[in-house]
């Protein structure tokens, strides 16, 4: 009783419940039989075999699909929504959208929660490889690097990154004017960043103005938010990373509650909000 909360659960402590076999006969049950049955499912089933788990990458995730929350059903509950909601939603306005006089990508970069690392993350030359693969079949022959950098620089970004809900269970940790609440339409970042901006992406007034107009256009609702109080803490995502090309980013997403929890909270109207501002920012001159 006297742990915190950090102390509480420790990550050692933390072994997945995998089966338990009947054991009926004490004396003949030799050790090794649990983990031999286990195994054998495994490959029966998905055929892997105990060697391939040196090199599988493995995930344990709550058991069951994303429902409607609410006996209005205006919530959706699921885990991994942070990001899985804005990643979905940019992903369909991409297909089924279309952009006007500019070229489109869809980022989905991976390693957001522990640094954009690795050569899938934000924080590799993943985008400007990219970009130099499109440059070389466009046969460039007259300083193909400055293209490239040229090109980075003049696009635009929203980088889709879910933002905090307002909780009114830790309303000490928020300030309720500057919180983003679910029901209101997708959320616009300026700045995020621990202790105010720090580590943040800042973007330009320009920028965020052009596409408020573009959703005004569109009929889209949003509104302004920060992570939290400045002197509680924060959060950053993939937008300073974006930044570094010199490009106008903006962050943009979903307004989440129980962040980071088994099951995640979100309105179903701010998922197609986000759907719809980003089938609008595609088509932003």
């Amino acid at each position: 009783m006297k742990k915190t909360a950090s102390e509480f659960i420790e990550a050692e402590k933390l072994d997945a419940v995998l089966a338990c076999y009947p054991n009926p006969d004490q004396d003949k049950y030799t050790a090794g039989e649990g983990k031999k049955k286990v195994l054998k499912f495994f490959e029966d089933k998905y055929g892997i075999k105990e060697d391939d788990f040196s090199s599988a990458e493995l995930e344990l995730v709550p058991a069951g699909r994303a429902r409607y929350l609410g006996f209005d059903k205006t919530l959706v509950l699921g885990y991994g929504q942070d990001d899985r909601v804005c990643a979905y939603t940019s992903l369909i306005a991409m297909v089924e959208g279309s952009s006007e006089g500019r070229t489109s990508c869809c980022i989905l970069a991976d390693k957001e929660e522990i640094g954009s690392t690795g050569a899938t993350g934000m924080n590799s030359h993943l985008l400007d490889n990219a970009v130099a693969e499109v440059v070389a079949r466009l046969n460039v022959k007259d300083n193909p690097e400055l293209v490239i950098r040229r090109a980075l620089a003049n696009s635009y970004m929203l980088s889709s990154d879910v933002n905090t809900a307002y909780d009114p269970l830790n309303a000490n940790l928020y300030d309720s004017d500057n919180s983003s609440f679910l029901g209101r339409g997708v959320v616009f970042n300026k700045y995020t960043g621990s202790r105010g901006k720090s580590g943040a992406s800042d973007a330009n007034p320009e920028f965020i103005a052009k596409v408020r107009a573009k959703l005004y256009e569109n009929d889209v609702k949003f509104q302004n938010a920060e992570l939290a109080k400045v002197d509680v803490g924060g959060g950053g995502t993939i937008a300073h990373y974006a930044a570094e090309y010199g490009m106008s980013v903006l962050d943009c997403g979903v307004s989440v509650l129980s962040m980071h929890a088994p099951w995640e909270i979100t309105s179903a109207y701010d998922i197609e909000q986000a759907y719809l501002c980003y089938k609008a920012f595609l088509t932003l001159a």
